[in-house]
């Protein structure tokens, strides 16, 4: 929970929601981050990876120019 003033902490999301969001599948997502253009994921364990909710975000808004 946030305190007055602080912005909200973040979120780490599955891909499912990371697709949702910016509206591309798997495949291109993948293909932007080995071009350095997409957000790389965290690696939690060697089967588990999990994005920043505020670099899907930020990189939401770069896109559409707002950014």
């Amino acid at each position: 929970m946030s305190g007055f003033g602080q912005p909200p902490a973040d979120r780490l999301i599955k891909l499912d929601e990371v697709m949702r969001r910016v509206g591309i599948g798997k495949t291109m997502i993948y293909r932007h981050i080995k071009l350095g253009r997409f957000p790389p994921p965290y690696k939690l364990s060697p089967f588990a990876s999990r994005w920043s909710e505020r670099e899907i975000e930020a990189w939401i808004a770069q896109v559409k120019g707002i950014g």
